[in-house]
């Protein structure tokens, strides 16, 4: 449908109509990461053209284009058809020199044919156009209460895949509730599929209202000095490399405009529990130490077994934090974050409460609370849909367990 419109669009204005196979060949290399600028060129078309395509689609790829996906049949694919069905090939034949599915041929036949004159491939193809421009309502757009459900908790932040998985268990016995997260971003993002408001797109992790391909982070720049009497990640005991065992850590500040305000982070890297360090005085090395003093002793003895940290200049009183805590700290290779994969992960998520750019210093220990345990009461993939409040909440109801597993 979205592809007709475009076609009809382009013919209005003047503009030619680019063949199946030139947006075919645009989208795989959208897919394959290339830029905008990149994959039109490898298409052969301007720029503008590659925009246009991306921006009616709502940058999801595959969707909203119609028979540039590849999923449906072509004109010259029917074309073919019909040929091989005159000369007495079998479905199967038929499947196999199109490198389709015997079953995509057999539905095609079975619903083109007729007894008169057989199956003709301009026939097939008005039949599918005429389907195609009466698709079926979207979901969310015929389901009040669901839509309102999924809208409440975008509102909350919840991820499109987090309201997805949980639907199954907030409505146990209502099959007929359940949407996929592909479907939640549709509606958010293509033209025409928009069943829930589009300033919801805002509380999505990327603020975005439309989908962009991925770009290689640039290289931090070499960090001047180094923190006196530094323990290596390589030191670190294993069962925190696995995640077996918890009560390891990882920290790291995430910083407001042009550097000056900070908030720490920590985060337990089995339950992916967070807790916030608020730090009005900046990343003064004294200050973050005894926030971070006050904030590990409110955990128990038997979650308090190591701290991963980067190699910033905060961290330079390290070793009176674990003097105070019994809190073993190791530090980062130089550049490289994914050593601190947990607390990369959610320091992105704690961007959609803290842009960048923004001062932080505004924002009181009550707020910083808040936003924790909301963060804390989101559903993760990577924990089998429970919340980190309810996987730390499972360790401190057997402790004995925690104690002996280590």
């Amino acid at each position: 449908m979205q592809l007709l419109l475009c076609c009809r669009e382009c013919a209005l204005v003047g503009r030619p109509v680019e063949p199946r196979e030139v947006r075919v060949v645009f989208w795989a290399g959208v897919r394959g990461g290339l830029s905008l600028g990149a994959a039109s060129a490898v298409a052969g078309v301007s720029l503008t053209s590659g925009k246009r395509w991306f921006t009616q689609a709502g940058g999801v790829v595959g969707n909203g284009v119609g028979e540039c996906s590849g999923r449906f049949l072509s004109c010259a694919e029917r074309e073919e058809i019909a040929v091989l069905r005159a000369q007495g090939h079998s479905r199967a034949e038929i499947a196999r020199r199109l490198g389709r599915h015997r079953s995509t041929i057999g539905r095609e036949l079975d619903r083109n044919t007729t007894g008169e004159r057989g199956y003709r491939a301009s026939t097939a193809q008005s039949a599918s156009q005429r389907r195609a421009r009466r698709p079926k309502t979207a979901k969310l757009a015929a389901d009040t209460e669901l839509r309102d459900h999924v809208q409440q908790r975008l509102r909350q932040c919840w991820s499109p895949e987090q309201i997805s998985a949980r639907l199954a268990e907030e409505f146990p016995d209502r099959p007929e509730k359940r949407v996929s997260h592909e479907s939640i971003y549709q509606s958010l993002y293509v033209q025409g599929r928009g069943a829930l408001r589009r300033e919801l797109a805002t509380c999505l992790r990327t603020g975005r209202a439309l989908r962009r391909p991925r770009r290689m982070p640039d290289a931090r720049r070499e960090r001047v000095g180094r923190i006196p009497d530094m323990i290596s990640i390589s030191e670190r005991p294993a069962e925190a490399t696995d995640r077996a065992v918890p009560g390891h850590w990882e920290g790291d500040l995430i910083a407001g405009q042009d550097n000056g305000s900070v908030i720490g982070t920590l985060v337990e890297r089995s339950t992916r529990f967070c807790m916030l360090l608020h730090l009005p005085e900046g990343k003064d090395a004294e200050h973050v130490k005894n926030q971070m003093i006050t904030a590990i002793h409110t955990l128990p003895t038997h979650l308090r077994r190591s701290l991963t940290w980067d190699q910033g200049s905060e961290m330079a009183r390290h070793t009176d934090i674990t003097l105070a805590t019994d809190l073993d700290i190791y530090f980062c290779d130089p550049h490289s974050p994914w050593q601190r994969g947990t607390n990369e992960n959610t320091n992105g998520l704690l961007r959609q409460y803290f842009p960048k750019g923004t001062d932080l210093s505004r924002h009181s220990p009550e707020h910083l609370a808040d936003v924790a345990t909301e963060l804390n009461g989101r559903p993760r993939k990577t924990l089998a849909w429970r919340t980190p409040a309810e996987a730390l909440h499972q360790l401190l109801s057997t402790p004995n367990q925690v104690a002996t597993t280590g």
